[in-house]
């Protein structure tokens, strides 16, 4: 699934790329449970559909939501808490909120 919705992101067509996600990340939460880590990689991806169509309250619990439980599964400092924390600081960045973003991205480095 998420090989043809990437291929559908890529073309930016969203509206079929966005379920195609959803029911990914559905699948991924029902085997694994919701605070697995394998489960960011469908977080971000659905977040990003909505972030580059400029759905930033759809994308924000999801990248927020990919932070906590890399940072449950891995603790803070590991480099992949660091990339979650980046996509975060991406769409603040975006969206003009520079005091939401610094902390983030000084928390990445």
């Amino acid at each position: 699934m998420h090989s043809l919705a990437n291929l559908h992101r890529a073309q930016k067509r969203y509206g079929e790329a966005e379920p195609l996600y959803a029911r990914a990340l559905g699948s991924w939460e029902k085997a694994l449970g919701p605070d697995h880590p394998d489960v960011v990689l469908s977080l971000n991806h659905l977040a990003n559909v909505y972030r580059e169509q400029g759905r930033y309250p759809q994308a924000e619990p999801l990248y927020s939501r990919s932070v906590a439980i890399r940072e449950k599964a891995l603790g803070p400092d590991h480099p992949e808490v660091a990339e979650s924390l980046n996509e975060l600081a991406l769409m603040y960045r975006e969206q003009g909120r520079r005091d939401d973003a610094e902390p983030l991205l000084a928390r990445e480095l």
